[in-house]
């Protein structure tokens, strides 16, 4: 009778070319999406064929539709290991590149939810290079926030971070699009640099023969001191040419990790007091959270003294996160459906995707001013972990050190320290919600 009614029910979704589908494994594309497979949004939906799991004759005529279905399904059931066999079936039927893209994303979901990073990471790599698989969907996934706490992850992310010519070039060119916005006169410092760096060469290339007969000497050889000061002056000019062109490419890559970083941070989500779970960019413009991360006595106490600048520390929209070391534990999967969270709030793009949209139009502002209050809880601590420690490493903190984490109403972090939070210096520093410089900071 299940079988029968799965059945029926497949037969019916594969006639509504309106409903939404939703992934037991995964959401492939974050939050709701009209499409069946993992298809990114705006393409062509594939119907889905009736089929029995159960009849030996359906055997010889699956197909890759027909099994990445039948994988959806077993898992919806928590059989995430036939899941996987029917993903892998998947991949060996002449896939059609959006069934392997869905083969492929859904099998590395399997893969994320058993703690096998390297098998996921894999599989993900495979899409990325050869299926048009965004590196925002694996950003924005929540059914993947196990594989990110993962080093597999990080390491992948740093691949996508350094432009690869497989799987960084989507990723990497919208890092540098937000990279331009920070750092406008950077192309314009480059260019002189590259055309006085050719015209001081030009000059020395004219140079080194007259240097030459100078040192020759002669009725009319130039002047020896005079030439060598030239062409000293240009071969000067081109080593601090170089150099700063060097330099400037540095802080590019510098900046670019750092974006990189704070993408990572504006997709950790976090758990309100009215239990409603938001990703930390719902509450840009509205909030500046400060992260405390340390032991559990060590923030415990800290949470304390913040009580006592509570009302101050409200008026200039403090959010506390406290993080513990060594709270992390494996998110739960949800098995929602491809898609997954009907209730949830819209989609968030990757960077270069509207992202100014994504923070908009999730929710009315006025709505959730109402549900912040003084603290948030984090979820899926292990990414959070991650993040912070990261963080640690690009300031030469030692990681695993107790710090806190000021950010800013954009979302982007103002500073940070080690120890614990001076809160009174932090009430005197901080204006006001309503003040001009809040505003600006906006």
């Amino acid at each position: 009778m299940a079988a029968c009614a799965l059945n029926q029910r497949l037969i019916c979704f594969s006639n509504s070319y309106s409903r939404t589908v939703t992934n037991p494994c995964s959401t492939w594309l974050p939050r709701t999406k009209t499409i069946v497979f993992s298809i990114p949004r705006n393409k062509g939906r594939l119907s889905l064929t009736s089929w029995t799991s159960q009849s030996s004759s359906e055997a010889n005529t699956q197909t890759a539709e027909s099994c990445v279905s039948l994988g959806l399904s077993l898992f919806s059931k928590g059989r995430v290991k036939d899941a996987l066999v029917q993903f892998e079936t998947a991949l060996d039927l002449d896939p059609t590149p959006r069934e392997a893209q869905a083969a492929l994303y859904n099998k590395a979901c399997c893969h994320a939810y058993l703690r096998e990073g390297k098998k996921a990471a894999d599989c993900l790599r495979t899409a990325l290079a050869e299926y048009n698989l965004k590196f925002g969907t694996i950003l924005n996934d929540p059914d993947l926030a196990s594989f990110r706490a993962l080093p597999e992850f990080k390491e992948l992310q740093e691949e996508a971070r350094l432009g690869g010519e497989d799987i960084g070039y989507g990723f990497r060119r919208d890092l540098k699009l937000i990279s331009e916005v920070q750092a406008p006169f950077r192309g314009v410092r480059r260019f002189f640099y590259v055309a006085f760096s050719a015209a001081a060469g030009i000059s020395l290339l004219f140079t080194i023969p007259r240097l030459f007969r100078a040192i020759k000497g002669g009725g009319d050889a130039p002047d020896l001191w005079e030439t060598a000061g030239n062409a000293a002056i240009n071969l000067g000019g081109i080593i601090v040419l170089v150099a700063l062109f060097l330099w400037d490419n540095k802080k590019e890559e510098e900046q670019l990790a750092q974006i990189t970083r704070d993408e990572t941070l504006s997709r950790l989500p976090l758990r309100l007091s009215t239990n409603r779970v938001v990703e930390l960019v719902q509450l840009r413009d509205t909030v500046r959270p400060v992260i405390l991360a340390g032991e559990k006595e060590i923030v415990s106490l800290a949470m304390q003294k913040a009580e006592r600048f509570r009302t101050e520390l409200l008026r200039r929209g403090v959010l506390l996160v406290p993080v513990i070391w060594g709270e992390s534990r494996v998110p739960e999967v949800e098995k929602k459906g491809f898609g997954g969270r009907q209730k949830a709030a819209a989609s968030l793009p990757s960077i270069g995707e509207d992202f100014e949209k994504r923070t908009q139009s999730v929710i009315a502002k006025s709505k959730l001013k109402a549900e912040i209050r003084f603290r948030a809880e984090v979820v899926s601590p292990a990414e959070w972990e991650r993040w912070i420690r990261d963080q640690q490493k690009s300031e030469g903190v030692a990681p695993g050190e107790d710090v806190y984490i000021i950010l800013r109403l954009d979302g982007r972090v103002r500073r940070s320290g080690k120890g614990m939070p001076d809160w009174l210096q932090i009430v005197n520093e901080l204006p006001p919600m309503e003040a001009f410089l809040s505003k600006l900071e906006r």
